[in-house]
Order: C-alpha cells, then sequence, then structure tokens
C-alpha cells in the first residue's frame, strides 16, 4: 500500500499503532479512506454527508452488500476519530442509516473438492498451508505467521495468534503432524523473498497460492472455504457445537451457528417422513 500523504491520515496511522491495532485493519482502513477522498473528489477530514452518499451510491453495481456494510464502518470510524480527536465538529455518518451486513452461510469446499486439491500435484509448502487451513481451521494470515517455535509435536499442539491477538492452542490431525516434521524448527515456515528479509509471506500471497492450486484441481470455492469445511464437517461429524466454537476460537458461539447449517438431504428426509393420514384409525 502506498503510504498515506494526508496529514490527518498519517495521524491515524499512528494512533492504530499505538492501539496496537492489527497492520491489516490499519492498512484496509486507510486504503479505503484514501479511495473515497480520490473517488469523491474530497478532503477526507472535512466531508460532508453528501460525499459519502454520493461515493456510496456509485459502488451500488459494483460492491456486495459485505463490502458496503464494512466500507461504511470504516468511514464510521474515521470520522468518529477526527471528532474524538477535534478535529471536526460533526460527524457526517450520523446522517446516513448503517447497511445490516448480510447473514452470513459457510461455503466449505465440497469433499471431492477437497480430495482432488490434495491428490493434485503441487509444492510441498502449498500442500502444508492446504493442510494448515483445512485441518487446522487456520486463516490464511495466520497460515503465513506459523513458525517451527509454534508447534509441540509432543503434545500435539500447534500455537495459533488469532483475531485481536488472541493465543490459542489448537490439536495436530495427524497429518500435520506429519507435515511438521519436514518443516522447519525454527523461523517462519513461509519465509519471504529477498525483498523482505526475514518476514514471512503476506496473507494475500497465501490465499493467492491456495487459490491457485485450487483453480488447477478444480476444486470450487476460495482458501477461506477451507476453514468452512473445518467447521462444517466436524459438525456434521457429530461434534459439539462449543467445542466447535473453541476450534475455530469464535468469541461468540451466534458466529459458530452459522456452521450448523441443515444438510439439504436431512430436510428432504425430514419433509419425505411427514404422514397427513397418521391420524386416522387404523
Amino acid at each position: 500500500m502506498t503510504s498515506p500523504t494526508h496529514p490527518l491520515i498519517i495521524e491515524w496511522e499512528m494512533w492504530h499503532v499505538a492501539a496496537r491495532k492489527s497492520p491489516r485493519t490499519t492498512e484496509e482502513r486507510i486504503r479505503v479512506i484514501t479511495l473515497f477522498a480520490a473517488e469523491a473528489g474530497c478532503d477526507p477530514a472535512t466531508a460532508q454527508s453528501l460525499h459519502v452518499m454520493r461515493w456510496l451510491q456509485s459502488h451500488v453495481a459494483d460492491w456486495s452488500d459485505s463490502t458496503a456494510a464494512t466500507y461504511h464502518s470504516y468511514l464510521r470510524t474515521w470520522f468518529t476519530w477526527l471528532l474524538l480527536q477535534d478535529h471536526r465538529v460533526d460527524n457526517p455518518m450520523l446522517k446516513l442509516g448503517s447497511p445490516r451486513y448480510p447473514d452470513r452461510v459457510p461455503r466449505p469446499v465440497p469433499d471431492d473438492g477437497l480430495v482432488r486439491l490434495l491428490t493434485t500435484r503441487m509444492h510441498h509448502r502449498t500442500r502444508v498451508m492446504i493442510l494448515l487451513a483445512a485441518l487446522a481451521g487456520m486463516r490464511v494470515s495466520e497460515v503465513a505467521r506459523v513458525r517451527g517455535e509454534d508447534l509441540d509435536l509432543s503434545a500435539r499442539l500447534i500455537y495459533v495468534t488469532g483475531k485481536g491477538k488472541r493465543r490459542d492452542a489448537l490439536p495436530l490431525h495427524p497429518l500435520l503432524v506429519d507435515a511438521a516434521r519436514t518443516m522447519p524448527r525454527r523461523g517462519w515456515w513461509f519465509p519471504a523473498n529477498s525483498r523482505r528479509a526475514g518476514h514471512h509471506v503476506r496473507g494475500k500471497s497465501v490465499s493467492d497460492i491456495i487459490g491457485q492450486a485450487m483453480r488447477r484441481a478444480g476444486t470450487p470455492g476460495t482458501p477461506h472455504s477451507l476453514r468452512h469445511w473445518y467447521g462444517t464437517t466436524l459438525l456434521d461429524d457429530g461434534a459439539d457445537v462449543r467445542v466447535v466454537q473453541t476450534l475455530l476460537r469464535h468469541r461468540s458461539l451466534a458466529t459458530t451457528a452459522i456452521y450448523t447449517k441443515v444438510p439439504d438431504q436431512t430436510r428432504h428426509d425430514a419433509v419425505g417422513r411427514l404422514d397427513p393420514f397418521r391420524g386416522q384409525a387404523a
């Protein structure tokens, strides 16, 4: 991302760092506010409600409801910060209604698609990335940050730092135990190239690598669909929803509940068993 040039956006970036917000959150918020200023043709610090409404309206056709709601929240955060820092006296977002986030539905990769993916020829590190996503339910940003020191093979655990910098211990699937023995015991499993020596690859790079492998294998979905497969399959196989919540590292059980969608065949079977004549005397 290009470094911000607006003095207040630079100050906002400093505030994010001081508040220990994640780099990904900081970068994405700054990108959206910078995009808003460029496309709306206004100073983002003095923009009015009409600027925001026109900008949001201009993207009705090319943004999903989820994207629109997320960008709306970034603008609201930006103007609230300006208000709290005495950089303006009003919040233009108060005149706009808050869009509702659409209901989320898990989209796991199909079982046969996962088999095709895992039996397709690929680089070893790509396969390890896929196994971490599918058998530990890790997000691409978490996969990117795996270090050899994060694993305890004697206890069959991997320590993951997820959203909110929360650190959790996840049980290792046997295939991941085997994969771990082929990876470095110390340092990054997926180091960046020479231009970022000493760092790990970015989450987007992991997403691109897995996505390319999925397309070659003809596996539908996105890299995040592997995490969805992890959650839905655990539940389908009888795991308690509270257990799955801890494995997916959801703060709210309501978030995990989206993975409990009843399979269509189960619904068809339930309707098929209805007997409108059950009350008829024998």
